[in-house]
């Protein structure tokens, strides 16, 4: 588990301590977390990335600044599941370099258990969101 930021790597770590639905109610509460989007963007939406194989409306915004990326997040509070998720990426990621965030395992979430408490649909958009998330680090 060592492959990840330090910051990921402390969730994911937490995760692992958590047995059966007690993963589901900490992702829960990480969903609680997840701020809204700040003002210089909530009219700027169309500029934001949707991750179209999300079931839920997932929009993503990067903003880089002297080489560190910085995540923004709208995502209805009626998807809870994958705000929570959302918000161990932006708390997990927020501040890296774009070699550090594309460097991250696709899959790092199955070292966290949530394949026990998640469909593999959810899963599966959890992915995307990553991928898109490395996909805007990535741009310039």
């Amino acid at each position: 588990m060592s492959d990840l930021p330090p910051k990921l790597q402390e969730i994911v770590e937490d995760f692992s301590f958590c047995i059966g639905q007690e993963k589901l109610e900490y992702l829960l509460e990480f969903a609680e977390r997840l701020p809204d989007l700040p003002p210089h963007l909530a009219s700027q939406h169309d500029k934001m990335d949707e991750v179209h194989e999300c079931l839920s409306p997932v929009f993503i915004f990067a903003e880089k600044d002297n080489g560190r990326v910085t995540y923004h997040f709208d995502i209805p509070r009626e998807a809870p599941t994958v705000r929570g998720f959302a918000t161990i990426l932006k708390e997990g990621l927020d501040g890296l370099s774009p070699n550090q965030i594309i460097a991250i395992p696709n899959e790092f979430y199955f070292q966290m258990g949530l394949q026990d408490v998640l469909t593999g649909q959810r899963l599966n958009g959890i992915g995307a969101i990553l991928a898109h998330m490395k996909t805007l680090a990535a741009a310039n």
